[in-house]
């Protein structure tokens, strides 16, 4: 068998890499951004030509928080669209029968009922601070459907809630809400400061997953065979939601991360800045259903990711990506 990864330079990507290369039944395909564009589509098809890999997993994408999202929408929309397109494309050109595509929770309507079920896509409007990256990714889980109506192909994809682990981004601006608050909690421990402000009214709740979870969950998903997928997603739809079915209130969030890296100080929250989508808790009974569910908890997953991110700032490792 032979995989071709797509981003496994990524939090996601890497996780995935690890536990193929752990499995050992499988040859790995992979590809750096320099020597692979993954926008520029004759490279990938001159790339999926020259390797014919049997497996495709798409984890590549262009990904960042509230304020990299309503910063750079061209960016996320436009990157994103490309990459999927290419990719998806490629695969079904050069044979290759079944694909897997990783997406986002930002996909569902900003008003979605809790906990968000797979059939609530395409139901209302979506949340304003992400629509263009919401939009390339449901743009390629049409795609997927698309070429399994027309083609007959088997592709799938996966719909995880927020992730954190070990890889992520903990730029105080572009990263998500748990990396950018372990940076600031951890920067706000070490220099002294007496507080730290999180964005908006820390009422908002989230769902977490550990990137190993998540990794153990895509190589799950593109285990199952043709008729079980298919027996447990609906007619038409080729989507499972990945997640742990819990939630908690940003300034719980941030709270546990504070007594995490040990900071003492106060946490103010800046209500003038919005909030983003109210709550966001996936509904996971699908996965659940197939046999898998999160093994991760989140206080030991955060502790975890800190020891590593504490470890990576001792070798000098870059944790802020642009």
């Amino acid at each position: 068998m032979r995989i071709f990864l797509a981003g496994h330079k990524g939090m996601v990507g890497s996780a995935i890499l690890r536990q193929l290369q752990a499995k050992g039944d499988a040859e790995v395909i992979t590809a750096t951004r320099t020597a692979l564009d993954l926008t520029n589509q004759a490279a990938v098809q001159a790339f999926m030509r020259k390797h014919q890999p049997d497996q495709v997993i798409l984890a590549a994408a262009k990904v960042g928080g509230i304020m990299a999202n309503n910063t750079y929408p061209a960016t996320f929309i436009a990157e994103n669209l490309m990459i999927a397109t290419n990719v998806i494309q490629a695969a079904h050109a050069t044979g290759v029968q079944q694909l897997l595509q990783l997406g986002s929770s930002c996909i569902y309507p900003r008003d979605a009922a809790q906990p968000i079920t797979e059939d609530a896509l395409l139901t209302g409007p979506l949340e304003p601070t992400n629509e263009p990256y919401a939009i390339a990714k449901i743009a390629a889980i049409k795609l997927c459907e698309s070429y399994n109506r027309q083609h007959g192909r088997d592709y799938r994809s996966i719909m995880p809630t927020n992730l954190y682990g070990p890889g992520d981004n903990f730029h105080p601006q572009n990263a998500h809400v748990l990396p950018a608050l372990i940076g600031r909690f951890h920067e706000a421990a070490q220099n002294g400061a007496d507080h730290v402000t999180l964005w908006g009214t820390g009422t908002p709740r989230r769902e977490f997953l550990h990137v190993d979870d998540m990794a153990a969950a895509a190589l799950f998903v593109m285990g199952l065979s043709p008729a079980v997928y298919k027996s447990h997603t609906m007619p038409m739809q080729s989507h499972i939601n990945v997640g742990t079915g819990e939630d908690i209130a940003i300034k719980e969030l941030a709270t546990l991360i504070a007594e995490t890296v040990g900071f003492t100080g106060k946490i103010i929250c800046d209500t003038s800045k919005p909030d983003g989508t109210p709550r966001k808790l996936l509904d996971v009974s699908t996965l659940t259903q197939l046999g898998w569910s999160a093994k991760i908890d989140l206080h030991a997953g955060i502790a975890a990711t800190y020891d590593w991110f504490r470890a990576q700032q001792s070798t000098g490792q870059s944790l802020r990506a642009s």
